[in-house]
């Protein structure tokens, strides 16, 4: 009988390709449970339509989630700081807040269901490197420098207090936030350009796919239960990451790296945020990356994409997103 795996997010990028993975192992070892909030959205239809077993569950409802975690050799638990959440329910309680309950909820249910290996997606907690500095500005009325890392990173002890057997798997900026939010925008003179204010430190990243895939390699290994994995798929500048969107997309790319301060005055939401992960990532590269060797984390993975590989892959939604 297959080993079943729920996977919290099921739709998502995370959860999705996760869900993918299982379904695409020859072995037949695991049986995948894919847990969304909406069973009748076209992306859980897709899933239920390849072979996933789709429930509703919801991780602000503890009670869908133990009985969707019910049977389950293995669960994977993310959660999602960017949700689109109404006015009512942003005034409740902060993002980070929200992130936390429902890592709560979810480490609970894993305990009830007697649920055997789990992994959560998690990031640093960005206060033990900043600590109190004043030139990082502080958020969520002074508890958080990068809320959507130090709630994940605070959360992980939530596992641990539940007694649930978890690997920590701590991931990174998304490849794919070169066809969504990052996607290289036209100067006044219709050059593309790229604006991370990273100035030549290296930004790790990864593919949404490798997430998936490597969350499913540690489902695989029980050794690994306690452990702590962090994973990238490559490491590269600024002007790395322009030049090889320029070899893909056929014209060139520019990277430009304004200051901090000058990011955190963006007008759109969540600039302050956005900057100091900018400057954790900038600031702390060599612990940051060095904890993601390519080396490890291709022996646990071997399909890991590197940006170039990911790129051919995704031109067309690159070709898509630049128009």
């Amino acid at each position: 009988m297959s080993k079943l795996i729920a996977v919290v997010g099921a739709t998502g990028a995370q959860g999705g390709a996760l869900v993918r993975a299982i379904l695409a192992d020859p072995s037949g070892e695991f049986a995948v449970r894919a847990l969304t909030r909406n069973p009748d959205s076209g992306a859980a239809k897709d899933l239920a339509a390849a072979g996933a077993e789709v429930v509703a569950a919801d991780l602000d409802d503890e009670a869908s989630i133990r009985a969707a975690f019910d049977g389950a050799y293995g669960a994977f638990v993310v959660t999602n700081y960017w949700a689109p959440l109404t006015a009512d329910e942003e005034a409740a309680r902060t993002r980070a807040e929200m992130e936390l309950d429902q890592a709560e909820i979810a480490a609970r249910a894993a305990r009830d269901a007697g649920v055997q290996h789990l992994v959560w997606s998690t990031l640093e907690d960005t206060r033990l490197f900043f600590g109190g500095r004043d030139d990082v500005p502080s958020l969520d009325d002074g508890r958080y420098k990068v809320p959507h890392f130090d709630a994940k990173g605070e959360a992980d002890e939530l596992f641990t207090k539940y007694g649930v057997p978890t690997t920590f798997l701590r991931t990174t900026f998304y490849f794919d936030a070169f066809v969504t939010a990052m996607a290289p925008t036209r100067n006044a003179d219709g050059t593309l350009t790229i604006t991370v204010p990273m100035g030549d430190q290296r930004l790790s990243g990864i593919a949404t796919d490798d997430i998936g895939r490597s969350a499913f390699a540690i489902l695989k290994r029980p050794d690994l239960i306690g452990q702590t994995v962090s994973i990238a798929g490559d490491h590269l500048t600024g002007h790395e990451y322009a030049a090889a969107l320029a070899e893909a997309l056929g014209e060139k790319v520019v990277y430009y790296s304004p200051t901090l301060e000058e990011y955190r005055e963006y007008p759109f939401p969540m600039a302050v945020e956005m900057a100091n992960m900018f400057q954790f990532y900038a600031e702390n590269h060599h612990e940051f990356t060095g904890n993601r060797d390519l080396a490890n984390v291709r022996e646990l993975n071997p399909a890991l994409e590197s940006f170039e590989t990911w790129l051919n892959l995704h031109k067309a939604d690159l070709l898509a997103a630049t128009k």
